[in-house]
């Protein structure tokens, strides 16, 4: 058996550049790893793929994308052993933090070492492309701009390091209602950006920004009372990840974030989890 952790993600920058002609959209984001992480288990099988969540919260079957991402990899390099997987989860569902895709990655990742399939680190990329626009990133554990739909990678050169507190109120927020409230116009014009210089503390928490949080704050207004306790409580700045609904505070220092940490958590009212990026 191998056990291998599939961390979370947070958006420390996000800009929805343009709808596409397909139905999604051009985005340019700044996406880092964080030590918030699920536990997958995985071992030889005799039949097939066996997907397990004890929590019960995820389907078993092919609805689950671990499921076809272990089937995807299995088929691709002509392998018939079978797999079962386990996934213990401690990333919240449809939190903004990745965690799917994380596991999607996670799994293909650690197939392809465990059966010695032999698949390079951008046939690996390439199978999580079909999988979801965020697997490719997980694949290659580095901080990465995004640029396309979320699939074209480019390493993030000089991000200090930093501790989160992240906060979930409880609820899923679903990335497609998101979109389709931003209301952006159809173009097939060429767009123009930049990518932001965000190489010390100062520079990234200027430059913090999420072009989704405008609609899934309308939809939600606690998460702007979220990310005001975060910022009473010592975080240097606050942003919402993905499409939410988790909002995190920024922190330079852990004590400080440990103090933010306990003092929300004993309020009792959301998830609450500490964090730092790797």
């Amino acid at each position: 058996m191998i056990t291998a952790l599939s961390p979370a993600k947070v958006n420390l920058y996000l800009r929805v550049l343009r709808k596409r002609p397909d139905g999604y959209h051009d985005i340019l984001t700044l996406m880092q790893r964080i030590s918030l992480s699920d536990e997958m288990l995985f071992s030889p099988h005799h039949q097939d793929v066996v997907i397990q969540c004890p929590d019960g919260n995820l389907p078993e079957n092919e609805e689950n994308i671990v499921y076809r991402a272990a089937r995807l990899i299995l088929t691709q390099a002509g392998c018939r052993q079978g797999i079962q997987i386990t996934i213990k989860k401690s990333i919240p569902l449809a939190a903004g933090l990745g965690g799917g895709s994380s596991n999607a990655a996670t799994a293909l990742m650690t197939i392809n070492e465990m059966l010695d399939l032999g698949c390079s680190p951008d046939d690996l990329m390439a199978m999580g492309s079909k999988l979801g626009a965020d697997v490719p990133f997980f694949v290659l554990k580095k901080t990465a701009w995004a640029t396309g739909i979320g699939t074209q990678l480019t390493y993030a050169e000089n991000i200090p390091p930093l501790w989160f507190v992240l906060i979930n109120p409880g609820f899923p927020v679903s990335t497609k209602m998101v979109y389709e409230n931003l209301n952006l116009r159809l173009t097939k014009e060429p767009i123009n950006y930049s990518i932001p210089r965000l190489s010390d503390v100062p520079e990234l928490l200027s430059g913090l920004n999420n072009d989704l949080e405008r609609v899934t704050l309308n939809f939600y207004p606690v998460l702007r009372q979220i990310k005001k306790l975060l910022i009473d409580h010592g975080a240097s700045g606050s942003l919402m990840s993905g499409s939410g609904p988790t909002v995190f505070g920024i922190f330079e220092e852990e004590e400080t974030a440990i103090t933010a940490q306990k003092a929300i958590m004993a309020m009792g009212k959301w998830s609450v989890y500490r964090s730092f990026s790797i």
